[in-house]
């Protein structure tokens, strides 16, 4: 099974002539002869580009393969403007599975006897399907609170599995036989994509991601989160309250509900930068599928997001790193974004600061020309991140999330408003959060949340402190006792030397003797003693 499968997928990249990807000077000789000898896996779609071809062959190969294109769509630093850009249009739209074994598999998850004995009116035709999963409509038995239900695919573990592995498979074999594969890391992408995919599969981590996100913003008039029923959730079963909004895509039938779009676009940004900075925990995949406007109240619009399957998180020193580069390219100081990124560790610390800043400079200067409202802030960190892996930057997962999320929610605010100054937008916020990591309340709050454990540890430390002197008056004679053992170490090993040096001395005398026709029992004895002699120094320097 797993020969015809790699077929199907090598016939599928030759047919959609994926073959040209591959630059000609990493063609061996041998390539073009092989490549004629599979006459009957000619490139049928030559009249389209690259990126087409390459987004119309992940379609064809199926749910794993779509996930994984939308995935590498995100890695601009990997690939081309023109194949990421047709990657990112691919579509979760798949051909759904059976209702009736979508009703089967939740019974069988939440132990019910029969789907109505907790949902009323549950409706067999999904109301939508993707590649890992589809969602039905239902109503609650206990409250009539309408609700949907999300249910994975029947086996996709399996397929998913199976896929990764020959993706496995031909990333090794690619990394080997291309000259830039190294580079490319194509191993390692993979390996993103295995992790990232078997964290959507599991829909009891997608509902606690929801569960927390929809804290986090508790009463907040910015972004409405829908309550998600722990209860009735399981690995392959998410149940969710059914929300109505207006698609954030739709911008026309936002505009007929006389939604404030300049207001809208600056509360996604608001969004953004408060889960990143205040939360350390970002919805990262906020692209228009997942993300809704309610049509209440459209002068104070509220966004409505779902699908919580990718989720991204940054430490407390990531965070303060990535502010600090944020407010030094609002100023131009292009010295403290080289510094900042050395001592965060994302580059070597022997990088050379004024080469890497003039690196910076020559990237980002051409581009502070323009006006503000033209300056894209996503491509921006892009660039940014090209030009420190020219020196050795290290690929830091939780940044590629981020630069994917801030793509996201900048293209999204454009298109809700293309007047949208993210910089001027973003600044103050930046500005602000900065000024709270170094306030006095910041401080005073720090000392609060640290209170009980100094609590728990104030009796401790007169002890404490005691045992720390008491060594502190022992240690000049440790240091004493130290110094002797290393003395006497140091005769043995000079005496274990002469030993050597005397074995080796006499066992070759005893070599030579009979050569001048000496007595063969002068001889055995200069051996004898030489053997003696590396005996000792065997004992010696073993301490038998």
């Amino acid at each position: 099974m797993r020969i015809i499968r790699i077929y199907t997928i090598v016939s599928v990249l030759l047919r959609y002539g994926l073959d040209e990807l591959i630059p000609k000077k990493f063609r061996p000789w041998y390539f073009s002869l092989v490549r004629m000898s599979l006459f009957w896996l000619r490139n049928r779609y030559p009249e389209k580009t690259q990126g087409q071809r390459l987004k119309l062959a992940l379609e064809s190969l199926g749910p794993v393969f779509i996930k994984f294109g939308q995935m590498l769509s995100t890695r601009r630093d990997l690939l081309d403007a023109e194949l990421a850009d047709e990657l990112a249009l691919l579509q979760d739209k798949v051909t759904p599975f059976d209702g009736e074994n979508a009703k089967a598999m939740i019974e069988q998850a939440l132990k019910l006897s029969a789907i109505d004995a907790l949902f009323d009116d549950f409706q067999l035709q999904p109301l939508a399907s993707a590649s890992i999963a589809q969602v039905h409509s239902a109503v609650l038995e206990t409250n009539g609170q309408q609700v949907v239900i999300k249910v994975t695919r029947p086996d996709i573990k399996t397929t998913i599995d199976a896929d990764i592995e020959l993706m496995r498979i031909l990333a090794k074999v690619a990394q080997r036989a291309l000259p830039d594969g190294r580079r490319l890391r194509p191993v390692e992408v993979v390996e993103e994509y295995r992790k990232t995919i078997l964290d959507e599969l599991d829909l009891s981590r997608e509902a606690a991601n929801g569960n927390r996100l929809r804290n986090n913003f508790e009463n907040s008039s910015e972004l409405y989160v829908p309550k998600i029923y722990l209860d009735y959730c399981r690995s392959n079963v998410l149940v969710m309250e059914r929300i109505s909004g207006i698609p954030v895509a739709n911008v026309a039938e936002l505009n007929g509900n006389n939604t404030d779009l300049k207001l809208l676009a600056e509360r996604g940004v608001n969004i953004f930068f408060t889960q990143v900075f205040r939360d350390s925990f970002f919805h990262a995949d906020m692209h228009p599928g997942n993300i809704f406007v309610s049509r209440e109240n459209p002068q104070s619009p509220q966004y409505i997001a779902i699908d919580f399957g990718i989720v991204g998180t940054l430490n407390r020193e990531d965070k303060r790193y990535l502010a600090e580069n944020f407010v030094a390219f609002f100023n131009s100081d292009y010295r403290k974004v080289a510094e900042l990124h050395v001592d965060s560790g994302w580059v070597p610390a022997t990088t050379n600061i004024d080469d890497f800043e003039m690196a910076i400079r020559s990237v980002c200067e051409p581009i502070f020309h323009k006006p503000l409202a033209e300056i894209s802030f996503g491509q921006v960190l892009l660039q940014l991140f090209n030009t420190a892996r020219r020196f050795d930057m290290v690929v830091q997962p939780q940044l590629v999330l981020l630069q994917k999320t801030l793509l996201y929610v900048e293209g999204l605010g454009r298109q809700l408003y293309p007047q949208l100054d993210l910089w001027q937008t973003a600044k103050p916020f930046l500005e602000n959060w900065m000024k709270e990591q170094v306030g006095w309340s910041t401080m005073m709050g720090k000392v609060k949340s640290n209170l009980p454990f100094w609590s728990e540890k104030l009796p401790e430390i007169p002890e404490l402190i005691f045992d720390s002197l008491k060594q502190m008056k022992r240690l000049p004679q440790k240091q004493q006792l130290w110094h002797e053992q290393q003395l006497l170490r140091q005769k043995e090993n000079t005496k274990s030397i002469i030993y050597a040096v005397g074995g080796g001395t006499f066992i070759l005398v005893g070599v030579l003797l009979p050569l001048y026709q000496l007595p063969l029992w002068g001889a055995a004895i200069c051996a004898a003693i030489g053997v003696g002699c590396w005996v000792k120094t065997v004992y010696k320097l073993y301490d038998f």
